[in-house]
């Protein structure tokens, strides 16, 4: 008899690349596989990160198709490695996700532990994109760009939405680009004089800001959001 899970019960997977064999993950070049969807901005920020961090000869990453290809959300060419990983899985499979490709199972699909583990245990360039004293100022953009950026912009293009409420959440959202500028006047990037994950998030939001968010929003209020020189600057 198969088992199911109600969706709350979901089986988590939280794996985590190890500093060595203790782990159960050890850092082994091209024994993971990321996949991803560009499509997702989670996705996106783990494709920028692997190659600022040069890694396509040490873990390789399989590209997914923009739309999930299964009834439940999930991924056909993911649900072996899902049900690998825990027996009759029935949730969807879903990306992003870290494989072990010597198992065939799923490692993890938690965005932030993944990105972590890049950072600290593969990068190649000491690109240092995650320093262990910037975790705090990390978290903060983290929040910004979920609370003051994209959270407003999607509220601010509902048009179900009334006026009120849309007209408040672009004065959010133009006070958390406002943030952004004045910091920005100071530095070349968020946190000092080298890129690190929080650069790399906001960029993921400013894609999604002018590609997705902007073209529910009228003439005026995409004025408004152009209207920070140094942050439209710093995303191209």
């Amino acid at each position: 008899m198969s088992a199911s899970y109600p969706s709350a019960a979901l089986p988590a997977f939280r794996g985590r690349i190890g500093g060595d064999a203790r782990s159960g993950h050890p850092a082994v070049p091209h024994r993971y596989r990321l996949h991803l969807t560009l499509s997702c901005p989670d996705g996106l920020r783990l494709a920028v990160a692997h190659s600022l961090l040069g890694l396509d000869d040490v873990l390789p990453v399989s590209v997914l198709p923009a739309l999930p290809d299964a009834e439940d959300g999930g991924y056909l060419a993911l649900r072996p490695l899902f049900e690998a990983a825990s027996h009759h899985y029935r949730g969807p499979a879903s990306a992003p996700a870290l494989s072990d490709d010597w198992s065939g199972r799923i490692v993890s699909t938690d965005p932030r532990g993944i990105l972590t583990d890049l950072a600290r245990r593969f990068d190649r360039y000491g690109a240092d994109l995650q320093p262990y004293d910037a975790g705090t100022a990390i978290e903060a953009v983290e929040a910004l760009c979920a609370w003051s950026i994209g959270a407003p912009a999607q509220h601010a293009g509902r048009a179900d939405a009334d006026p009120a409420s849309r007209s408040a959440a672009l004065d959010r959202l133009l006070g958390g680009l406002d943030v952004v500028e004045r910091r920005l006047a100071a530095r070349e990037y968020l946190l000092g004089d080298g890129l690190t994950v929080a650069d790399v998030q906001l960029w993921v939001t400013l894609v999604q800001l002018d590609t997705v968010h902007r073209w529910h929003l009228d003439a005026a209020a995409v004025d408004r959001i152009a209207d920070h020189p140094r942050l439209w600057a710093y995303a191209r």
